[in-house]
């Protein structure tokens, strides 16, 4: 039985902010289907880091439909025996990554092919953002030594920060929690896991919460 009132939790969060670690420990505990992003077996990545202008397009295009299809085949497969599906990304992050990262013309065309998509999938009862400061941000995409990320820049992750902050301010049709980390490390600490954990056991009305559990 599940202590969390949904059944589809999306963890969202910057580069960096510790969403797949965290959907990992709640599947150690819970009877969950879990959702991992598949963003290592995109081909175009360590390319786009080096040169986003030449490879935007091609870097996006691919993750969406990498994720539709990871996604379709979740749902239709979807075990009636789990209590809950949660996921480390929620398929809007298509469009506010593309929405930062292609000109104008590009993004129209991207935003036409991401509607047709859309269609069918659920929206998710409960969106999760871990915000965390930029600095922590760097410091978590160094230690973790992927080498396609060496070119990441603070100014990036501010960018792709402000689009998802932009996009919460629109939503009204579900709940939006955004948790304040700071450097909480809920991986070493339990009471951290824990606390933040606890925060989805309650139920949020549609629109945006956010909560501080900075230390």
């Amino acid at each position: 039985m599940s202590d969390f009132p949904y059944h589809y939790i999306c963890i969202e969060g910057n580069i960096g902010a510790g969403k797949t670690s965290f959907c990992k420990q709640i599947k150690e505990e819970y009877n969950c289907d879990l959702i991992l992003e598949q963003f290592a077996d995109n081909p175009f990545l360590p390319y786009f880091y080096k040169e986003p202008e030449r490879y935007a397009f091609t870097v996006e295009l691919f993750f969406m439909t990498e994720r539709y299809k990871q996604l379709q085949y979740s749902f239709q497969a979807r075990n009636i025996f789990t209590d809950f599906v949660l996921s480390d990304y929620a398929f809007i992050k298509n469009l506010l990554f593309a929405r930062q990262n292609l000109p104008e013309e590009e993004y129209r065309m991207f935003t036409k092919m991401f509607n047709v998509l859309l269609q069918g999938f659920p929206q998710p009862e409960l969106m999760v953002y871990f915000h965390r400061s930029i600095d922590y941000l760097m410091d978590s995409i160094a230690k973790r030594g992927r080498n396609y990320e060496t070119h990441i820049t603070p100014e990036y992750l501010q960018k792709i920060q402000d689009s998802y902050f932009e996009y919460f301010r629109n939503i009204l049709s579900y709940p939006v929690l955004i948790i304040d980390l700071g450097n909480l490390d809920f991986v070493s600490n339990t009471s951290h896991y824990e606390a933040i954990k606890s925060l989805l056991t309650k139920k949020y009305q549609p629109g945006v919460h956010r909560i501080s559990l900075m230390v």
